[in-house]
């Protein structure tokens, strides 16, 4: 049984940051793939970034340059982190760290607001 638990979403003015954190504990496998998506009100869930078991991350396009996805392997534990920097108000949503080994887990969210 693998738990998701994630932190740090919040209120940024335009131009700020934010720093996400996700923890998955429990039997995490050895080819876990984590990654970040977030979804608008009405809209559908988008990745926003990946990061393989290897650490090889992948970004969107709109993530690409502003933001940076880590991982920090541990016995029983791996904990994921999305910088983001240069937020605008197009990053506002709902953001959903996600865990895929042979299974797919989803976190609870947390909500990510850019506004003056």
């Amino acid at each position: 049984q693998v738990q998701l638990v994630e932190s740090g979403g919040g209120l940024v003015q335009p131009g700020g940051s934010l720093r996400l954190s996700c923890k998955a504990s429990g039997r995490i496998a050895s080819i876990a793939s984590m990654g970040w998506y977030r979804q608008v009100q009405g809209e559908k869930r988008v990745l926003v970034a990946s990061i393989s078991s290897n650490n090889i991350p992948l970004y969107a396009d709109s993530a690409e340059g502003r933001f940076t996805i880590s991982r920090d392997n541990a016995e029983n534990t791996v904990s994921m982190f999305l910088q983001m920097t240069a937020l605008t108000p197009e990053d506002t949503a709902v953001y959903y760290c996600r865990y895929s080994a042979y299974t797919t887990l989803w976190g609870q969210g947390t909500q990510v607001t850019v506004s003056s």
